[in-house]
């Protein structure tokens, strides 16, 4: 079902907000020490709850597979720069043009739907 305007805008703005909640709660699963540290825990849920419902109401208007998709990649994408910069992992240039694709495939999706 497509959608134009207002509510397709506000779909794409939900989705996005989504995909970084997934990121949130995956940077936060290192924090948890395995569900170990309640605060942390506690933020891991939240976010996990937000994110999944947040997505379910973007996926009322924009295409499953389309959302599903954006909102990994923008959890995968955020989680692997925070890991870069929080947690020092390496930035090596395979891991970089990987992201790019990643970028990529996120813009081609949004454009294609």
């Amino acid at each position: 079902m497509q959608n134009i305007g207002h509510y397709d805008t506000m779909s794409w703005i939900i989705l996005i907000c989504a995909g970084l909640l997934e990121m949130v709660w995956a940077v936060g699963l290192k924090y948890a020490d395995g569900f170990r540290r309640p605060l942390p825990s506690v933020i891991v849920g939240l976010a996990a709850v937000a994110s999944v419902v947040l997505l379910a109401f973007a996926a009322r208007t924009l295409p499953i597979g389309t959302a599903y998709a954006i909102w990994v990649g923008i959890g995968a994408l955020g989680a692997v720069v925070m890991g870069v910069i929080l947690f020092n992992e390496p930035a090596t240039p395979a891991r970089i043009a990987c992201l790019l694709l990643l970028v990529g495939s996120i813009i081609g999706l949004k454009l294609c739907s």
